[in-house]
Parts: structure tokens; C-alpha cells; sequence
């Protein structure tokens, strides 16, 4: 039977190959009953592996196509007519050469990922403000797991995995020193406000490589511009990464909070503990396992309403027994009040500010309250902690 189908394969090599695909196809119904009573197994593999090189050779010529289009065709043969393809994106404001390498969304992954301000994310808070113990969260270790959670729903939906993970490795990179604390004060005393997913596309677009930014494509920067509840992610990856993070933190707040012993594990409300589960782990399976059987082959990410509602009620226990009014937060109006020290230090010394920023100010409308911000906003906790002491504590007289 093997040897049929190679005969058939072989009658036309370069031109005919659906037709051959289909006259093999044929002859496989006719006579499939007399291979499965054969037990011929090995020659049903072989067959269909034929089959799937024949499909792809179908589909266009393979041989003159470099890397980067040999993985977009891959892209188009095994994923969801609703995920985000690589070659169909809306592309940069700057328009590049393509890699013959990499699809654009595993090289906008890889920007981030060799970015400056992805690197300061591991010295920036994530809930606890400089905590002592080598295990708690920092705001890098919190886009780790954001990125982890949203490629596993990604991959069981046969969604786009680059784009999901360039969005999940982006979507804090403007967040400030002190985490939210830090955040909250420069909303306050900014011109025109301040919120870290905004800031984060303005890294991209342009604080980062001095002044160049990354040139992320569109989708993107529209996944890291709407990764907040408040946002509207137009492709289904963005939509995954917004609701990935909020698992993330919110268990991983849990987590920690829980090691700080901040609260007990008896603390969390035993509904939201019978929805989910009564462990870190069986949390986020049941809520990953939901989000991915509720979204199969639907145009949109979908969670439950018992577990979405589950969800807010423990970021509702979260926010009164650890975010606000906690022993572990009493530090946070130090925070504060060292960010508005220095925005209030920088305005009245603009020629104290790094080389880059001062350029940005003299070469562009930016204006010096904003170019103040972009500078705090991209401190580590340690830096600005450092930064304060050197313009507020005198120092010792070092000659003797």
C-alpha cells in the first residue's frame, strides 16, 4: 500500500501535488479498513507524515524562503484564525528591514527583553517596599509570571506566543520606584497626571536607546497601553496578558504577604478559597483551566462569572488587608514624600539632570515637568533612595 502512494507521489514533482494530495487522500478511504486490520501502524504514520510535507509544499515553495517566513507560514498552518499573525501586523511607525530570522513579534520580545528599563525592573517594588528576605516579588519576578501564566493560555488556544509574551515582558516597564506608592504621587504632582501603562508605551516609543525608542509594532504597544481593568486590548494575546496580570499579583501579593505574615492564610475569605482553591497552586490552575475552556475557539478571552467574581473579591481582601493600612505599607509616605523631594529638586535644577534627558528638553516640546517625571519614573527603589541622600544628607569631610 506504501508503495502505491509513493507511485502516486511520485508521478508529478514539481507541479500537481494537490492533485496527488487528493488522489492519495483517495485511495487511503478506500482501503483504510484493510490497514486498520493489518495493523499496518507504522505505515498510517509514515503515510501521514507524507501527507503534512506534501500539504505544507502545497501551500507555497519552500525552497527560496528564509527562516523568519518559513516560521509565519508555520504560523498560518497551526494556529487560530483568530490569533494575531506575525506577517499580517500593522507594523512600526519607522519601517525596518525584516529580520530572516525572526517574525516581528519575537523581535520586539527580544527588544524588550535587552532593554535598559527591563533590566531596572528587578530593583523596583512590587508590593513590599524593600523587603529583606531574598523571596519576595520584585517587579521583574511579577512580569515573569505574568509572562508565564499568559503564554500557557496562549499556547492552549493556539494564539500568537511572541506577541503574548512581548506585551506581558513590556506592560510595566514604565512602572515607578515604590511601586504603586510612587506612582500614586507622581499622578499627583505631575502636569497632566501620570499612569505607569502610559509611561510604559512612552519607554518604548521613546525614553528607550536614548531618545530612539524600541519601534515595537502596533499591536504591541496596544497590548501594553491597555493591560489595565480599565483597558481594551484589540488583538486576543493583549487580552490575555490584562487578565493574566491581575491573577498574577494577586495571588503572588497573597503569597507574599502571607511569607511577611501580614495576613494568615485562615485570612482569605473561604468562599473565594472554595471557588478557587485553597492553595497558591490550585488558584492559579483553576483560574488558568477556566480561562482556557471558556475561551476555546471563541473571538474573545472569557472567564467565568463565579470565578471572575471570586477574583475581584480577593483584590477586594487584598486592598483592605495589605495595600492599605498595613504594617508592611506604613513606609510607603517616605516613599512618597522622597518622590516629591526630588520632582521638586530636578524642576528648580534642570542642568543637574543625566546628558539625555536635558538633550530631550532642549531638542523636542517636551516639556521640563515631564522630562522630571520620565527621570523618577525610571529610577530603581535603590537609585532614587540614593539619589535623595546625595541632595539632602551632607557628608563627611573625607580628608584627614
Amino acid at each position: 500500500m506504501m508503495k502505491k502512494c509513493n507511485e502516486i507521489l511520485r508521478k508529478e514533482k514539481k507541479t500537481g501535488q494537490k492533485k496527488n494530495f487528493l488522489k492519495i487522500f483517495t485511495f487511503f478511504c478506500k482501503n483504510k479498513k484493510e490497514i486498520l486490520f493489518s495493523r499496518c501502524i507504522y505505515i498510517v504514520e509514515a503515510f501521514f507524515l507524507r501527507i503534512k510535507i506534501m500539504a505544507a509544499m502545497c501551500c507555497r515553495n519552500q525552497v527560496n524562503m528564509t527562516i523568519r517566513e518559513k516560521l509565519e507560514e508555520r504560523e498560518h498552518s497551526i494556529l487560530s484564525p483568530y490569533a494575531s499573525f506575525s506577517d499580517e501586523s500593522q507594523g512600526r511607525d519607522v519601517e525596518e528591514e525584516p529580520c530572516d530570522l525572526r517574525p516581528v513579534y519575537q523581535r520586539d520580545r527580544d527588544r524588550i527583553l535587552h532593554s535598559k528599563s527591563f533590566r531596572r525592573l528587578k530593583g523596583k517594588t512590587q508590593v513590599f517596599l524593600s523587603p529583606e528576605g531574598d523571596h519576595y516579588r520584585t517587579r521583574l519576578t511579577h512580569t515573569l509570571e505574568v509572562s508565564q501564566n499568559a503564554r500557557t493560555i496562549a499556547k492552549a488556544l493556539w494564539l500568537n506566543e511572541d506577541l503574548t509574551e512581548a506585551i506581558a515582558l513590556g506592560h510595566d516597564l514604565g512602572h515607578t520606584p515604590f511601586g504603586h506608592a510612587g506612582e500614586r504621587e507622581l499622578n499627583q504632582i505631575c502636569p497632566g497626571g501620570f499612569h505607569h501603562q502610559q509611561q510604559s508605551v512612552r519607554v518604548v516609543e521613546l525614553l528607550e536607546k536614548d531618545g530612539r525608542g524600541l519601534n515595537l509594532t502596533k499591536e504591541v504597544r496596544d497590548g501594553i497601553r491597555n493591560h489595565s481593568t480599565s483597558g481594551n486590548p484589540s488583538t486576543l494575546e493583549g487580552k490575555i496578558v490584562r487578565l493574566c496580570d491581575k491573577i498574577a499579583y494577586v495571588n503572588s501579593d497573597i503569597d507574599d504577604a502571607i511569607r511577611g505574615r501580614v495576613i494568615r492564610e485562615e485570612d482569605i475569605p473561604y468562599h473565594c478559597k472554595e471557588v478557587l482553591g485553597f492553595t497558591l497552586r490550585e488558584r492559579l490552575n483553576t483560574l488558568i483551566h477556566d480561562i482556557i475552556s471558556r475561551s476555546m475557539g471563541q473571538k474573545d478571552i472569557i472567564i467565568s462569572e463565579e470565578r471572575k467574581e471570586a477574583l475581584l473579591e480577593l483584590r477586594q481582601f487584598m486592598f483592605e488587608s495589605v495595600y492599605v493600612n498595613s504594617i508592611a505599607k506604613a513606609e510607603e509616605g517616605k516613599a512618597q514624600y522622597m518622590i516629591g523631594q526630588l520632582y521638586d529638586y530636578y524642576i528648580h535644577h534642570v542642568e543637574e539632570l543625566p546628558t539625555e534627558y536635558r538633550q530631550m528638553i532642549e531638542k523636542t516640546e517636551v516639556s521640563v515637568e515631564r522630562t522630571v517625571c520620565d527621570f523618577i519614573a525610571g529610577m530603581t527603589d535603590r537609585y532614587a533612595v540614593m539619589t535623595y541622600e546625595s541632595l539632602t544628607i551632607p557628608r563627611t569631610w573625607s580628608v584627614l
